[in-house]
């Protein structure tokens, strides 16, 4: 497949634009409308089955995906035998956990034992995962139903998610625009009601900068919170990336965020990094103050942005909150050191790219190699890579100080709106203008700490949103504020895919 131009752009418009005048809203309150939280009830109190459910959010797929093309992968028979066994389990006074008969879509670039894992990547299509991924085992342990897998972008490593194998996930807003990378496909699943929840992984973004685009929550957990292990297209030890890497929950509420960390998180012994840690209690009965980053040194702000963030901070301050600006430059820094320690070590993976990769993720690449010489000149040295991890810890402690006195911190997600499809590898000028915007998506992988995405409604047909950022594995705290900022905003999905 050739990259998308304006033509393919045209007709996806047309098309969408076509069906969103003629698609009516489904019933009210259909089993794919739920929440994850308002479906766990209902199996529980009997109202409601897993079967229909999955049945349910079959349906909406045969309806949605074909417009979106955001599942590449449904696996109908396996989850209705799942859903089945759900059922089953409920009328004998059994629950798995708190997934239990739940549908979640699963991103493909993660190991399910007996489906195909391809990543985006023509080579791998006949690729069949031989067995599960850690948290994959945390998923089915919780009761999830696995019912399909989301697009992805080859090899996982972009803004968007469109492949030579499986072709272009389309942001449900406007087919102009991307969905977000590299969960891409995950979040226009969730945004568009074929799932309640998905599985998504994020090392720079590609949790976030897609829940952004698709106007859904999603959080990027703590290091170590959720077991997972990357499965990458040559073998487990193609990258090293598991000090950055965490797997992470995209839902339609704050709340089903909530809901999918529970079952999510846990110990694994197959992964190095896996912490069996509970979440901790709030500290202090007041409510925490919380500082605003209104100003970065990197680029300008778009007035979209700018505005979403003062929403979220309204909305703050009305439900009782402190509010107080501040400068974090060590996240500023943080950003610049992604380029190096993240760069130096996908090197592992250029013979891959070189030799599987398509054309879009070979400019891409190309590029983001451009950007990180500016930095770090063409050739790090190990002595330098050293330095830059000698440094991350210095940054994380002063980080750590701040927070004590801000234990949560309110920024963008990016400075500007969403891209247009394939605008971050057209040239190496418009790669550079992406990746400063995108710096918050960086930065606070290196640093470790957790990472929630919240919509604050739409301006011109997009989504906007905020970045909620907390204390090493105090997701609950970043959640319940969250909340805050969601109670206040206009309620997007699921949604009808529109024209752009």
């Amino acid at each position: 497949m050739a990259p998308i131009n304006r033509r393919q752009f045209l007709a996806a418009a047309a098309t969408l634009t076509a069906r969103g005048a003629a698609t009516s809203r489904s019933p009210a309150r259909a089993p794919w409308q739920l929440t994850a939280r308002q479906a766990a009830t209902g199996l529980r109190a009997g109202t409601l089955t897993s079967t229909a459910l999955v049945r349910s959010c079959l349906r909406r797929i045969d309806e949605v995906n074909p417009h979106v093309n955001a599942l590449n992968f449904v696996d109908a028979e396996g989850a209705l035998r799942a859903a089945a066994e759900a059922d089953k389990a409920l009328t004998e006074g059994r629950s798995s956990g708190p997934l239990h008969g739940i549908p979640v879509a699963i991103k493909d670039n993660t190991d399910v034992r007996g489906q195909p894992m391809t990543n985006g990547v023509v080579a791998l299509r006949d690729n069949i995962a031989i067995a599960d991924a850690p948290q994959i085992t945390r998923l089915r342990q919780a009761g999830a139903v696995l019912l399909g897998r989301s697009n992805t972008p080859c090899f996982s490593f972009s803004w968007d998610a469109r492949n030579d194998l499986h072709g272009t996930t389309w942001n449900p807003w406007s087919p102009l625009h991307t969905p977000g990378g590299s969960s891409g496909g995950a979040a226009c699943a969730v945004a568009t009601g074929m799932v309640p929840l998905a599985q998504g992984n994020d090392i720079g973004g590609s949790i976030r900068y897609p829940a952004y685009c698709c106007g859904v929550p999603g959080l990027r957990p703590t290091p170590g919170r959720i077991p997972g292990l990357f499965s990458p297209a040559r073998g487990e030890d193609a990258l090293g990336l598991q000090l950055m890497l965490v797997e992470g929950p995209i839902a339609r509420c704050v709340d089903d965020l909530r809901l999918m960390l529970d079952g999510f998180s846990g110990f694994d012994p197959r992964v190095a990094g896996s912490i069996p840690l509970p979440f901790p209690g709030s500290t202090g009965s007041q409510p925490p103050v919380i500082g605003v980053l209104r100003e970065d040194a990197i680029c300008p702000r778009s007035a979209t942005v700018s505005a979403a963030l003062e929403r979220a901070v309204i909305a703050l301050q009305a439900a009782g909150y402190r509010v107080q600006e501040l400068r974090v430059p060590e996240l500023e820094e943080a950003w610049r050191l992604w380029w190096l320690l993240v760069m130096e070590e996908t090197r592992a993976l250029l013979p891959d790219i070189e030799r599987d990769g398509d054309a879009p993720i070979k400019a891409w690449i190309r590029y983001n190699y451009a950007v990180a010489a500016e930095m770090w000149g063409p050739h790090p040295t190990l002595s330098g890579y050293i330095h830059g991890y000698t440094r991350r810890a210095a940054l994380i402690g002063r980080v750590q100080q701040t927070l004590q006195s801000y234990p949560i911190l309110l920024l963008p997600v990016a400075n500007d709106e969403p891209m247009l499809h394939g605008q971050h590898y057209a040239s190496l000028p418009a790669a550079r203008t992406a990746i400063a915007s995108g710096w918050p998506l960086m930065a606070l992988p290196v640093l470790g700490f957790p990472s929630l995405v919240v919509p604050t409604g739409l301006a011109e047909g997009l989504p906007t949103g905020v970045q909620l950022m907390g204390r090493r594995f105090h997701e609950q705290d970043v959640l319940r504020i969250g909340e805050v900022i969601e109670a206040a905003m206009p309620r997007l999905t699921p949604m009808e895919p529109v024209g752009g």
